[in-house]
């Protein structure tokens, strides 16, 4: 498989990794659209959201898990911060890895980017 985030999970492509445990890894996004932004991403491949049913969404409750352990040690829990999944192409999903958003650091408007 040739999935950009599969490698950083895998350690073949390095990254400014914050956290990791044997479900997830939380890295530091390249391309930052906040003071704060960090990726939460299951080490399992899962597309998107559209292939999680039932009991397979604990990954989720474990990336949000992370995501506000991250929040706390990165300062932005008690100004607040914004998580995000998108789902789809044309919901903003440019990996076709499911991942989480962590943003902070910033006033956050409605709209990203």
């Amino acid at each position: 498989m040739d999935c950009i985030f599969c490698k950083i999970a895998a350690g073949e492509i390095p990254s400014d990794t914050l956290y990791h445990d044997d479900e997830v890894v939380a890295f530091r996004d390249i391309s930052p659209q906040a003071p704060v932004h960090v990726l939460v991403i299951p080490r399992k491949h899962i597309e998107s959201l559209v292939q999680l049913t039932g009991d397979e969404s604990s990954p989720v409750a474990h990336m949000v898990d992370v995501a506000n352990q991250l929040a706390r040690e990165e300062g932005v829990a008690e100004s607040g911060y914004r998580l995000v999944i998108n789902c789809g192409e044309q919901g903003g999903q440019l990996v076709p890895h499911l991942h989480l958003h962590l943003l902070g650091g910033r006033g956050l408007s409605g709209e990203l980017g």
